[in-house]
């Protein structure tokens, strides 16, 4: 089982041990100030704005950087999110923020609104953040693990906490699951098999492909090349969902050419080989481009890009989750809130491709906010 951080007093959580603390000698921490050093002429990329790390005071909230980590397939829309919130633009810019165009009615700066709702003390300033956000990019056992060992607030899953740790594992019950979007998860081949003819696979083609039992492109009505199926690595969330939902097992003992840690890394090795297969998030996905995706059938059902992949018996959607742990705390609270927002999912989901969730779903994530101030 992982550990907590033993070096905290009775073994508190961090932000249990960072609001006593605060609460008990806030006037110990000094330059209380929810700023940091990133100016409107530096971009805040990456999420990053700067390491601001040390934890400070607005309105009894710890402002210490709010750190994500995991899943490739969310980090487009954590990291959005983060760049957005770090910029902090003001009401009047229609580009970044413009609060008019989705029925939120204030003249505040866009991280100001979200974070003040839940006690941040605002800014007011372009590029300064009530608290800063930093995004990184592993893959779904990584940010799972993260965020239970406490290592950073938001753990980012494109699979169940469940399929990653096992259902038996006491540290489910310590984690809040809140899904920010849904992937239609397609399949992607090279351009070169593509123009050739391939457009189109069964279910059980694809998972004989990923089983060594079809191993060239002819089998299929393509060119006479070997397949070069790609696969994500074991621990990763997109490679859990794929063998769960297209297998029935998350432990199903496929076996791809190559495992890659990342979607990114998956869309290289596309680009690279002209006779390879994978299974990828659509965020990566280039129609026209180096990734084009592939229909797919399923129980007489076809399945298109574009087309129907959201629909609910397409069997490889999986939702996009943001973990934390013990609980969630205001400053989790207010940048979820913001993902899960009109905005955010406008924003942030849906220009990745991903699917927005609906409306009354989006109310339900909210619901497991904490109470706004």
């Amino acid at each position: 089982m992982m550990t907590r951080d033993s070096t905290r007093p009775d073994g508190a959580s961090r932000r249990k041990f960072i609001l006593s603390a605060g609460a008990l000698g806030a006037t110990a921490l000094a330059g209380c100030s929810g700023g940091n050093d990133t100016t409107e002429d530096q971009p805040a990329g990456s999420g990053g704005n700067g390491d601001v790390s040390t934890p400070t005071e607005s309105n009894s909230q710890d402002t210490s950087t709010l750190k994500a980590d995991g899943s490739s397939t969310v980090y487009p829309i954590a990291n959005d999110a983060s760049r957005l919130w770090n910029g902090n633009p003001p009401a009047d810019d229609q580009e970044y923020w413009g609060p008019g165009q989705y029925d939120i009615d204030t003249d505040m700066h866009l991280a100001d609104y979200w974070a003040e709702k839940y006690g941040f003390e605002p800014t007011e300033t372009r590029s300064v953040p009530p608290f800063g956000t930093q995004i990184a990019l592993s893959h779904s056992g990584t940010g799972v693990e993260a965020v239970i060992n406490e290592r950073v607030d938001i753990g980012d899953a494109s699979s169940t906490a469940e399929s990653i740790l096992g259902a038996d594992n006491d540290e489910l019950d310590n984690i809040v699951d809140h899904v920010v979007g849904v992937d239609g998860q397609p399949i992607v081949v090279s351009r070169e098999i593509y123009d050739a003819g391939v457009t189109q696979i069964t279910g059980d083609q694809l998972r004989d492909i990923y089983m060594k039992e079809i191993t060239n492109w002819s089998e299929l009505g393509g060119p006479d090349k070997e397949i070069y199926a790609v696969g994500r690595a074991e621990d990763s969330g997109t490679d859990t969902a794929f063998r769960a939902n297209l297998y029935g097992d998350p432990d199903a003992p496929i076996e791809p050419d190559t495992r890659k840690g990342q979607n990114q890394q998956v869309k290289t090795l596309i680009e690279q080989n002209d006779n390879a297969i994978a299974y990828i998030a659509l965020a990566f996905v280039e129609p026209d481009g180096v990734t084009p995706p592939i229909a797919l059938e399923l129980e007489g059902t076809v399945y298109e890009y574009g087309k129907n992949l959201g629909a609910k018996e397409y069997p490889l959607n999986r939702d996009l989750h943001m973990y934390t742990y013990d609980g969630t705390s205001m400053k989790e609270a207010a940048f979820l809130n913001m993902i899960l927002s009109e905005f955010g999912q406008t924003n942030f989901v849906e220009p990745q491709n991903y699917f927005k969730l609906p409306e009354a779903r989006r109310e339900e994530e909210r619901a497991k906010l904490p109470d706004q101030v």
